[in-house]
């Protein structure tokens, strides 16, 4: 019998098609925003220019709260948007005009001088309202474009393809922002408007809109948002039914994603209450995108041979010792060290919650399954640095917040360890098969 061919190099990699490199181009695009705004740069311009003349913890305090006040307004609209771009096959055009909106934003971060505050926390929420809320139609696309082998590879290249786009990005500024933070950095925030706008088209060129596919007790003729809202209800009863191993999966994102959510957000703001100096806070986040490229594809590589499940329970022990190291932290090389191990297990965490959860859910509503899994990753969002900047208050130091975190990590991980992964992937599919028969 002859043996199946090899693998060519980029299946390996989950990129063999277009529509698949298409797709992967938007987390290249996307990232750029998540590495400058939310992690390297802005939060540390926010501190030292927009907040001049407020006491350090609490302009972290501000900073903490924006962002959940900005991930509760995604938590909010999520669902209902993704159930309106399934029924109206709307994915595309929803997702255009968010970025849109991002981009604009991000491009008006240019104004922002000494002082601002005000301005600057407008901006920071709306562009992570936008960014945040794109992905619910990003993301919803992987199970219409990647065979259910495919997906956990297709999800990590992504990512892996987001920390070398957005790495390269930030090298560009680097330089500038070391020698004169204030005014490089304004020009940073522009470089990532032009670059999420130009790297976002091949997806709205190459990847095609999912088909529209209605369910026995839907009316074409109905409105749009009624049938939205009922189909939302729907779907929200199915997720603690019909799909329950999906719904735990959710539960325990919810968790865990808190952890990863404010190691994310709040590094770059904590790192510099330590007295960690500006260039290497900035040069260690940096190392965090190379380290995660090829990270991100060996967890792909050890999800299709150990599980996704594993795989993720796996990152989150190491994530846990990323706590212990980050409230001991007292050097520029712990700082390093703590670099390292996030990079390593970070985008590898992510990518293979996102491919674990669109292979326990029907393709024809994928759009507003995933708007559920956005709803529980942004309460992540929420939690996570609200939880922090109170214990701020509560302690009085930024680092006795940190230890917090760990239990995030703790109960998040004992309940994926529960889910059923094989059982949730059968509902899926029988699901998909009676509705198309």
């Amino acid at each position: 019998m002859t043996p199946p061919p090899s693998p060519s190099f980029l299946e390996r990699f989950g990129l063999h098609r277009p529509e698949l490199r298409a797709w992967a181009m938007y987390d290249w695009a996307n990232s750029a925003f998540y590495l400058v705004i939310v992690t390297a740069v802005f939060p540390i311009f926010y501190q030292q220019v927009a907040a001049t003349g407020l006491d350090g913890d609490q302009a972290t305090f501000r900073f903490a709260m924006t962002t959940a006040f900005a991930m509760t307004a995604v938590a909010l609209t999520a669902p209902v948007l993704g159930a309106l771009a399934d029924f109206l096959a709307w994915r595309k055009r929803l997702m255009a005009g968010f970025v849109a909106l991002g981009v604009l934003v991000t491009m008006s971060m240019y104004l922002i001088h000494e002082g601002d505050w005000l301005l600057a926390t407008v901006l920071f929420g709306i562009g992570n309202f936008a960014v945040a809320t794109s992905f619910v139609f990003y993301d919803s696309f992987l199970p219409h474009i990647a065979r259910g082998d495919e997906m956990d590879r297709v999800s990590t290249a992504g990512y892996a393809l987001g920390y070398l786009g957005s790495g390269l990005l930030l090298i560009v500024f680097l330089p500038g922002i070391q020698e004169s933070f204030a005014s490089t950095s304004r020009l940073a925030f522009v470089g990532v408007a032009v670059w999420w706008g130009v790297f976002a088209l091949p997806l709205f060129l190459r990847v095609p809109e999912p088909p529209r596919l209605m369910e026995a007790d839907e009316l074409d003729a109905g409105s749009a948002m009624k049938v939205s809202f009922h189909r939302l209800a729907e779907t929200f009863h199915e997720l603690r039914g019909s799909y329950r191993q999906a719904f735990m999966m959710l539960l325990a994102m919810l968790i865990y994603n808190d952890g990863i959510g404010t190691i994310i957000r709040m590094a770059g703001i904590y790192a510099a209450s330590r007295d960690v100096p500006q260039k290497h806070i900035v040069a260690a986040i940096l190392l965090v995108q190379f380290v995660g490229i090829p990270c991100a594809f060996l967890f792909g590589y050890l999800a299709g041979k150990f599980g996704a499940k594993r795989s993720i329970l796996f990152a989150l022990g190491v994530f846990t010792v990323v706590c212990v190291v980050a409230f001991n932290l007292e050097t520029t090389r712990e700082w390093y060290i703590i670099a390292v191990m996030v990079g390593a297990v970070q985008g590898g965490a992510q990518a293979l919650s996102r491919s674990l959860f669109a292979s326990l859910i029907p393709k024809h509503k994928a759009a507003e399954f995933f708007g559920f899994f956005s709803v529980f990753e942004k309460f992540a969002g929420i939690f996570g640095p609200l939880i922090f900047g109170w214990m701020i208050v509560l302690t009085g130091s930024t680092r006795g917040a940190i230890l917090s975190v760990i239990a995030f990590f703790v109960v998040g991980g004992a309940i994926l360890a529960s889910v059923k992964v094989e059982e949730g992937r059968r509902e899926a599919r029988e699901m998909e098969e009676r509705l198309l028969a």
